[in-house]
């Protein structure tokens, strides 16, 4: 349906975007798909018509009006009020002011002169006088159009008369204006001599080989259909290009494990990888020791913070500190460390923030950290019932 009107617009001599197209053709319903096939099968009589002329003939319009109304711009007045229609109507939507179409009727005959002398003297002679009674700013002004003189329940049974523009669901785009992948190449192009070039581009251009598989993969074919990790891998050893492409991704894993400090879930994250596929890739390249030496490293960092600000800031950690693997020794430590410190400072204190503060300010650390960390590490409420049987005390 929309190849036959564009080829019809085409043919009147007003060609129409697909978009174009589709927007008028969503203004009719299915039981007048036959009357647009029936129009638009025929010789155009008039041009130009355009896609939104092609639904005003359906409806009734006489050609040369509609081929006027297309050569004015009404139609682009017409599609964007039914943009316009289609958007979430307001809460108190203020009053919609409908532009005035001009009308193109052309004008009346002049009455026929009585002699040619005459009636063109006479006519320059209206003309001159009227010239001369009106200023040059008259003249120049613009001219204010008179008001409507039908009464408003006319005005509104007017604009009911009007066609009214609703659009319906279109199926999706076919034929010409449906929008398919590129075809893939095949896998042989990547086994000849010019296949190295765009692999040795691509592999410079990606970090590891699970984005050099999904970028080529979106390209190429594979030996028998898809393109898999078997056959980019055999075709990089073809080229000699795997060993260039395991180095790049033996120091881009060490650099994203000292970044993240350890965290394997945040290196994968980093590098666009699933965990799974991250451990098949260290597994693969073989650096299953480096990678657990990097995060001892920093499992012996963490255990052995010596600031009080620190081990409390790590406390809030839960994930980096499970994916370490070190999550019940570090709260065990804590919550033994934090019971020594509270028990010399139990004394002096009235409540628990006070208690808190007192211990902030001897070891530097704030006081919301020392309040968070006695919550979490469910030290609170022994506390609590120790400082009201202080304070009960005489």
């Amino acid at each position: 349906m929309a190849v036959a009107v564009s080829d019809f617009c085409r043919r009147a001599k007003a060609m129409a975007s697909p978009t174009e197209v589709r927007e008028a053709l969503a203004l009719l319903s299915e039981d007048e798909d036959f009357r647009v096939r029936t129009l638009t099968d025929t010789e155009p009589e008039v041009s130009p018509l355009g896609p939104f002329a092609v639904v005003d003939i359906l409806r009734g319009t006489q050609p040369s009006l509609a081929a006027q109304r297309q050569a004015c711009g009404y139609y682009d007045v017409v599609q964007e009020l039914t943009r316009v229609r289609e958007e979430k109507t307001p809460v108190a939507p203020a009053p919609v002011v409908v532009p005035e179409v001009p009308t193109f009727a052309p004008p009346p005959p002049r009455p026929a002169p009585a002699g040619d002398g005459d009636g063109a003297g006479g006519a320059k002679a209206d003309k001159a006088a009227r010239r001369g009674t009106e200023s040059v700013q008259e003249r120049i002004a613009p001219r204010k159009r008179a008001a409507s003189a039908e009464p408003e329940h006319e005005q509104e049974e007017s604009l009911e008369a009007e066609p009214r523009f609703l659009r319906r669901e279109l199926p999706k785009p076919r034929g010409r204006y449906t929008q398919v992948a590129a075809p893939k190449g095949s896998f042989q192009i990547l086994t000849r001599a010019e296949g190295r070039d765009i692999l040795d581009s691509a592999v410079a251009q990606s970090e590891h080989r699970f984005t050099l598989l999904k970028s080529l993969g979106e390209q190429y074919n594979g030996a028998k259909g898809e393109l898999t990790m078997v056959d980019l891998e055999s075709v990089l050893r073809r080229h000699e290009l795997l060993e260039t492409l395991a180095a790049k991704e033996r120091q881009g894993i060490l650099s994203a494990y000292a970044d993240q400090r350890g965290a394997a879930g945040r290196v994968a994250w980093a590098l666009g990888l699933s965990p799974s596929e991250l451990q098949k890739l260290i597994g693969t390249l073989g650096l299953q020791q480096e990678a657990e030496e990097v995060r001892e490293r920093f499992r012996r960092e963490a255990l052995g913070a010596r600031h009080l600000t620190q081990r409390l800031d790590l406390l809030g950690r839960d994930k980096y500190l499970a994916d370490l693997g070190i999550k019940k020794r570090f709260t065990d430590s804590l919550r033994k460390e934090l019971e020594g410190l509270v028990r010399d400072e139990l004394p002096g204190a009235r409540d628990l923030p006070g208690l808190a503060l007192a211990v902030a300010r001897k070891h530097g650390a704030p006081q919301e950290l020392v309040l968070r960390a006695i919550e979490r590490l469910g030290l609170a409420g022994t506390l609590r019932e120790q400082l009201n049987s202080d304070q009960s005390l005489p």
